[in-house]
């Protein structure tokens, strides 16, 4: 694409969106119009009465709030080849997801949700590029670590990893200058894949990368390892790093290291489900929620998740401020269904927001329900204006410690380690008491002691993701969790 025509096209992409932008409720409306009208004819739509369904209130009443398992009966029938189970037809794809009690999970997705996927990634870059007027990064080569473009069948329908399906995608004038090869890009082994990619891109003029942070920053510490030269020195001229899934915060300063300089950064929130929101406006917090994806969006107050009947919130009641769970209907047939992702929205003109955490991620083995986004923002204060850097953390409880009151471990890789632990600790702690006003109960009702760091091995979180077969790709770890499972796993690491 060349850059004239780039400046043009974003400036269409941005004016054409002002429009659902500048009237969301009716967007909305319009949008669960259509999701209703098409469901009418699926199997769900029969069993949960849409006949009878003509406004969010009614939807809430029919049709309860479930997650993978809650729908899993449906989509078992969907993966055997049955039609018109969820949507009308049959899904032009799978996209597998690993599941956690079930397996493999298998998310349709259709020929209505497949373009939102590719339209929602070109509009962020294009509003990127309409904001900031810098077009740098499409005179050279790009890059998105992702997984294998290859497919596997399921009675006829194309099976595959999210970002393996979207690389079927890529635009023809982006071919050229798009990375790696796709024999490398189907490599499936993690360690081998990186590997290969750092050989082919080595000597290429690299100006936009993107990708989940962790494996991103494993991409950048290879290429260092073997060139002895920051990202940004070897990379000349790259300007842009997109990324989505996880916050960056926690990484920022690992990245500043790696890379040697500063670089635009552009954030997305992508999943297998859907294509909800990204960053509109550089370095200001918050991603523009897609109201024109063919997404109905309802919310659940966190607080209020637990209570058999929680109030389902549309997009015109939310407030700022607030901890939502995030609940989804699609043009891929997924109806009230939870994703597990916690929001909290940072404006309502236009709808912002920002990602908090996971549901199923959180400890309150004490009472004390700390989220993935305190425990983020703690480390966040607890390292500015230090040398100290971190390259990969979680936390977990330690319920029964063989002496002293039971606390919270944060397991810890550290990329530059703090001087003084014990002050790091402090500081560390401090700030989560800001964070969490129960979590300060118990530490000052000595229930709980102060928190404990527990530093981990020079990649011992990879080490750890490759023991349980998710190394690379979408794969994360989770930044807390409720039990020992990934403390105890850490700790055996030699």
């Amino acid at each position: 694409m060349k850059i004239a025509a780039a400046k043009i096209f974003a400036r269409y992409i941005v004016n054409n969106n002002k429009k659902w932008i500048n009237n969301p409720v009716i967007s909305q409306k319009k949008t669960f119009k259509k999701l209703i009208d098409s469901g009418r004819k699926t199997l769900f739509g029969k069993d949960h009465n849409f006949n009878t369904i003509s406004d969010p209130m009614d939807f809430a009443k029919q049709v309860p709030v479930r997650d993978y398992e809650g729908l899993r009966s449906y989509i078992d029938r969907i993966v055997c080849g049955e039609e018109d189970v969820v949507w009308p037809g049959k899904p032009l794809y799978f996209s597998k997801t690993s599941g956690t009690t079930s397996g493999a999970k298998y998310i349709p997705i259709t020929k209505e949700s497949m373009p939102t996927h590719i339209n929602s990634a070109r509009d962020a870059l294009l509003t990127y590029i309409n904001f900031t007027g810098k077009t740098g990064f499409i005179k050279g080569k790009q890059i998105f670590i992702q997984g294998s473009p290859e497919l596997d069948y399921k009675n006829g329908v194309a099976l595959g990893r999210l970002s393996g399906i979207v690389a079927h995608y890529v635009p023809s004038y982006l071919q050229k200058s798009r990375m790696p090869s796709w024999e490398t890009n189907c490599i499936e082994d993690w360690e081998e894949k990186v590997n290969a990619i750092v050989k082919e891109t080595i000597h290429e003029d690299m100006t936009l990368i993107g990708g989940i942070p962790s494996w991103v920053q494993m991409y950048f510490e290879k290429i260092k390892d073997q060139t002895n030269q920051n990202v940004g020195e070897l990379f000349k001229n790259f300007s842009l790093f997109v990324y989505g899934g996880v916050n960056f915060e926690p990484y920022k300063s690992v990245f500043r290291n790696l890379i040697g300089r500063s670089v635009d950064t552009l954030e997305l929130f992508p999943a297998s489900e859907g294509f909800f929101a990204y960053q509109d406006i550089p370095n200001e917090e918050g991603l523009l929620l897609l109201l024109n994806n063919g997404i109905f969006y309802e919310f659940i107050r966190v607080d209020e998740i637990q209570q058999e009947s929680p109030r389902r919130y549309t997009l015109g009641e939310v407030k700022t401020g607030i901890n939502y769970a995030l609940i989804i209907s699609t043009t891929a047939g997924l109806w009230a269904y939870n994703i597990g992702d916690t929001v909290r929205f940072v404006s309502t003109a236009p709808y912002r927001l920002v990602v908090t955490g996971r549901i199923k991620h959180f400890i309150s083995a004490f009472g004390e329900h700390v989220i993935g986004k305190e425990v983020e923002t703690a480390m966040k204060v607890a390292t500015a204006e230090t040398s100290i850097r971190i390259k990969e953390f979680t936390v977990a409880p330690q319920v029964k410690p063989e002496e002293g009151l039971p606390y919270h471990e944060w397991c810890i890789e550290f990329d530059h380690p703090p001087e003084d632990m014990d002050a790091f600790e402090l500081k560390l702690d401090a700030e989560m008491e800001k964070q969490n006003v129960y979590y300060q109960d118990l530490i000052q009702g000595k229930v709980l002691r102060k928190l404990a760091v527990k530093p981990i091995k020079k990649h011992g979180f990879e080490a750890y993701m490759k023991s349980i077969g998710k190394l690379g790709g979408q794969n994360k770890v989770p930044r807390l969790s409720n039990d020992r499972k990934i403390a105890d796993a850490l700790e055996k690491i030699k």
